[in-house]
C-alpha cells in the first residue's frame, strides 16, 4: 500500500489527485497541505472532493504532516512553493511526484540536487497518452528529420498562469534533440508583422488559453505536398492523477534518483 500525501490538495488539481488516491486500491491518503492562511484549512479532507468524512484533515503545515509516514509527496503547485516541498522532503527522506511547470533553471537545479538524496519523478504532464505522444514526435522527428517544419499549438483554461506549457515545451525538446538542434536557439514564440519566410531550422510554438480547456497539444510536421499531425487531447484532469498515482507507486521500488513519466511508463530506448 503506497502511503501519499498530496499538496496544493483544495485546487482543481488537488481535489482530482485526492479523488485518484482514494479511487486507487493500493494507494492510501495520509495527508493533505494547503498553503497557510487558506479559508478552508481545518476541513475534512473528505468535504474538498463531496465524500464523506476521511479523518484527515487539510493542514499548512508539509512537516508534521510527513510525521504520519507519508512514502510518497505528490505535488502540483507552484514553483515557489514546490521549491518548499522539496526542502522538507529531502530532509526528511520521502518521495517525491513533481507535476509543477514553470519551473526556472535555477529552480531545476534544485530539483536535481535533491535527487541525490530521494526518489523524484518530475514531468510536466503525467498522462499516459501525452508521454506515448512524446514518444510519438521523438519518432517522427527522426524519420522526417529537416525535410519537414515543425510548429507546436497547445490550448489551456484561462486560469493557466504559464506559457507555452510545460508539456508543449517537452514535446518542443524532445523534437529538437532528435533534430540535433538546441531548442533554446531555435525557437519562435509567436509571429506578428513582416516575419519574412520561415526558416526550416526554427520550432515554432502557438498557444491558446480560452475557457475551460483541460490541455490540448498537437506536433505539426509540415512538408510540401503533405503534413503529419500528432495530437493529444485531455478532457479530465484525472488522465493526469491517475499517472501521478501510478508514479508514485513505481517510485516505491527505486534508489534516489531523478526520473521522469517516460522512465515509469519503461518508453526509454523503445522503439
Amino acid at each position: 500500500m503506497t502511503r501519499i500525501v498530496i499538496t496544493g490538495a483544495a485546487g482543481r488539481m488537488g481535489r482530482t489527485l485526492i479523488e485518484a488516491v482514494l479511487n486507487d486500491p493500493d494507494a492510501t491518503l495520509v495527508g493533505a497541505v494547503e498553503r497557510s492562511g487558506h479559508a478552508l484549512l481545518g476541513s475534512d479532507v473528505g468535504a474538498l472532493v463531496g465524500r464523506d468524512p476521511l479523518g484527515i484533515t487539510l493542514q499548512s503545515s508539509l512537516g508534521s504532516v510527513l510525521s504520519n509516514g507519508a512514502a510518497v509527496v505528490i505535488d502540483f503547485t507552484t514553483p515557489m512553493a514546490t521549491l518548499e516541498h522539496i526542502g522538507i522532503c529531502r530532509h526528511v527522506g520521502t518521495r517525491m511526484v513533481i507535476g509543477t511547470t514553470g519551473l526556472s533553471r535555477d529552480q531545476q537545479l534544485v530539483l536535481e540536487q535533491a535527487s541525490r538524496d530521494i526518489a523524484i519523478a518530475a514531468a510536466p504532464n503525467f498522462s499516459v497518452g501525452v508521454n506515448l505522444t512524446l514518444k510519438l514526435a521523438e519518432v517522427a522527428a527522426r524519420i522526417l528529420g529537416d525535410s519537414v517544419d515543425v510548429e507546436i499549438i497547445e490550448a489551456h483554461h484561462r486560469h493557466k498562469v504559464d506559457a507555452p506549457s510545460g508539456t508543449a515545451l517537452a514535446l518542443g525538446q524532445v523534437v529538437a534533440r532528435e533534430l540535433g538542434r538546441d531548442l533554446e536557439e531555435c525557437v519562435v514564440y509567436g509571429r506578428q508583422g513582416h516575419t519574412g519566410e520561415r526558416d526550416r531550422k526554427t520550432i515554432g510554438f502557438a498557444t491558446i488559453r480560452a475557457g475551460d480547456i483541460i490541455g490540448d497539444h498537437t506536433v505539426l510536421f509540415a512538408a510540401s505536398g503533405e503534413r503529419l499531425e500528432i495530437t493529444h487531447r485531455a478532457s479530465s484532469r484525472m488522465n493526469f492523477a491517475s499517472g501521478a498515482v501510478r508514479a508514485a507507486h513505481w517510485l516505491l521500488d527505486q534508489p534516489p534518483g531523478l526520473y521522469d513519466m517516460q522512465d515509469v511508463l519503461g518508453l526509454k530506448g523503445a522503439v
